[in-house]
């Protein structure tokens, strides 16, 4: 049983470490605070900031509450080592192994220090040149992506969707929620490259495609990047589509143009021309704050036009033919399983990125 104990105290030691890193008791009384102010009849007043409210307190219980269950498990657990009962340690021994592995889990938290590491993004995939194959590529990144997601329990919304006229998708835009969101996928930000035996090709042939994979943060307030309205070129048209109830008859579609770096952002999914405004003004702020990063820019107005990522680095290789690998050319981390891999399986592409 000693060296039970030792462990024990080993694991409740690194826990109150990481513990006190991550705030994780300044977010619980936050957490506390906010069930405090949605609990208020008036703060319905205004529906938008009650429901902002929610989510965020959503979003910070999700992420204490593994926190606060092992911390009430390393507890009890003590608690039952102080009965010294031999007969016991093949039940604690098969606990502790389980809350280490939780700890483990729970510390890659700490992987996560980025300026915009834990706030939402938004994913968006553009197929690139090379006709129906780059859009049957960006549809497989796209299932790829939903498929991690869905495993992931991230919350996902559609902004946009053009699929292609033959097979996969023109572009396709997603907002996704959760915790430390935009820290987890940041290391997908890139061109990713196809070669496989195209289906697309009467002989057959060997076929290379592009697909660029944006991830972006989500920034709702203005004072996180601040954009002078005079930089800004905003058109409004008809939104297009193949039809249906769930095409706008009215020139709601919104393009914004960011004049100084010439980016352009277009959404047409909403309802409204407003909300199509708001959308659109959200994911631009995301875009200039992702090329601050990549530019170490000091702000927005230091930013230059055509420096990101774009479509000048290939971070990823899936090769389907003459033989079978998906890899990253930053982190040099492989898999074999290509199927996997195109199935959701981006666990370690992700953990090799992130340790690096």
């Amino acid at each position: 049983m000693n060296e039970i104990s030792k462990r024990l105290g080993a694991l409740k030691e690194e826990f109150l470490k990481t513990y006190e890193r991550l705030a994780i008791a300044g977010k619980a009384e936050k957490v506390a605070k906010l069930e405090a102010e949605v609990a208020e009849p008036e703060i319905w007043h205004d529906v938008a900031r009650a429901t902002e409210k929610n989510q965020e307190l959503a979003k910070l219980t999700d992420e204490i509450q593994p926190w606060e269950l092992l911390k009430t498990q390393i507890d009890d657990l003590q608690e039952l080592m102080e009965l010294m009962d031999e007969s016991l340690a093949e039940e604690i021994t098969e606990q502790l192994s389980a809350m280490e592995e939780n700890l483990a889990e729970l510390k890659k938290a700490l992987r996560f220090t980025g300026p915009h590491d834990a706030k939402d993004a938004v994913l968006r995939i553009t197929a690139g040149v090379g006709g129906v194959e780059a859009m049957d590529f960006a549809g497989m990144l796209e299932r790829m992506y939903l498929r991690f997601l869905e495993k992931k329990g991230f919350k996902v919304t559609t902004l946009e969707r053009q699929v292609g006229e033959e097979a996969g998708i023109k572009t396709a835009v997603y907002e996704i929620s959760g915790s430390n969101v935009y820290g987890t996928l940041k290391s997908e930000h890139g061109v990713h490259r196809l070669v496989r035996l195209s289906p697309f090709n009467a002989n057959n042939l060997r076929q290379t495609s592009f697909a660029l994979v944006e991830i972006l943060p989500v920034i709702k307030a203005d004072m996180e990047v601040q954009i002078d309205p005079k930089d800004l070129r905003i058109d409004v048209y008809r939104s297009g589509g193949h039809g249906g109830q769930s095409v706008n008859t009215t020139d709601s579609a919104v393009r914004i143009t960011h004049l100084p770096t010439n980016t352009v952002v277009a959404i047409q999914n909403e309802r409204s021309q407003i909300q199509n405004r708001e959308k659109a003004m959200e994911i631009l702020r995301g875009k200039l704050a992702q090329m601050q990063l990549e530019q170490h820019a000091e702000s927005i107005d230091k930013l230059r036009a055509g420096e990101s990522a774009g479509w000048g680095q290939q971070i990823r290789n899936y090769v389907l033919q003459p033989y079978r690998l998906v890899k990253d050319t930053r982190t040099s981390y492989e898999e074999t399983d290509t199927d996997a891999v195109l199935d959701g399986k981006i666990d370690g592409f992700i953990d090799a990125f992130l340790e690096a």
